[in-house]
């Protein structure tokens, strides 16, 4: 894989890997700008195991109708303010969405295929929970220990 960023003004670049996808990448991070450095690699972990999860739950046939994981991350008062801690909460909504089978997807995601996750669980503790609706209402919610 190869990658680049190219600096456009102040602390904004335009980052581009080999998909050629630009991505708007900014010090400040503001929806006006661009996303910052840290933020990227927050959303590159949720999308990461996001895709691994959603992929083996289709491929179960689990009838879901809505999907997201949100990264709730801490990070060092003190420069270089690194992450320190994260917690992944996968929000599963659909019906009948049996919680052993988002359990099993997300075993398979964080010990097997998510390659953002490998390279960042030995860097800080990253927790995950689940949670699991029926419409919109909460039937199920817990963690999942590695």
């Amino acid at each position: 894989m190869n990658a680049k960023v190219t600096w456009q003004k102040e602390l904004q670049f335009v980052g581009m890997a080999d998909s050629g996808f630009p991505v708007k990448i900014d010090g400040h991070s503001s929806p006006e700008t661009g996303v910052g450095p840290v933020e990227m690699v927050a959303i590159a972990l949720a999308a990461c195991t996001a895709m691994d999860v959603i992929s083996i739950l289709v491929k179960k046939k689990t009838n879901v109708t809505s999907f997201e994981v949100k990264v709730n991350a801490d990070r060092a008062a003190d420069p270089p303010k690194r992450i320190t801690k994260a917690v992944l909460e996968y929000v599963v909504r659909g019906h009948d969405v049996d919680e052993d089978s988002v359990r099993r997807a997300i075993e398979l995601s964080v010990t097997k295929y998510c390659s953002v996750h490998a390279t960042l669980k030995d860097s800080f503790p990253i927790a995950l929970t689940y949670s699991i609706y029926e419409d919109d209402q909460l039937v199920k919610e817990g963690t999942y220990q590695n």
